[in-house]
């Protein structure tokens, strides 16, 4: 915390490496606007590092325009349902899909011969459905 006598000028306080780098980034913003020259630029941070109070970083900048404040943020982007709801359509039929597999896997293993593969009636019709609604774009972000 930085303790001032009264009976001395707010100005006349020294400043900071953490002062001087912030009015660097005002100056070189100035000159990315177009406020200032690049030989001016390169005469006022020469004489950035040679301050010592608040007065003189004042008069580096006392010419230049106002910074604009920074931009809003975006929005923050509304979640997209028809995508959330193809991602859980998509594991309820690759979670029914592996259970009916292993079904008829352990039937097979425990028979000793191949059963008739049942399995694919679950798994084929509403995995070709979900296939179509993933091709035809369903759940895509629109641009």
């Amino acid at each position: 915390m930085n303790r001032v006598t009264d009976d001395f000028a707010p100005d006349l306080i020294r400043v900071t490496d953490l002062d001087r780098k912030a009015t660097e980034a005002r100056l070189r913003l100035a000159h990315t606007d177009g406020s200032l020259t690049l030989d001016e630029l390169d005469e006022r941070l020469a004489n950035l590092w040679l301050t010592r109070t608040r007065r003189d970083l004042t008069d580096l900048v006392r010419d230049l325009p106002a910074p604009q404040p920074p931009p809003p943020p975006p929005a923050p982007p509304k979640p997209d349902g028809a995508l959330m709801a193809m991602r859980v359509l998509t594991v309820i039929w690759l979670a029914v899909s592996a259970v009916n597999l292993v079904i008829w896997l352990i039937v097979s293993v425990t028979s000793f011969e191949l059963a008739y593969p049942w399995f694919i009636w679950p798994l084929v019709p509403p995995g070709a459905v979900l296939g179509v609604l993933w091709w035809s774009g369903v759940g895509r972000t629109r641009s």
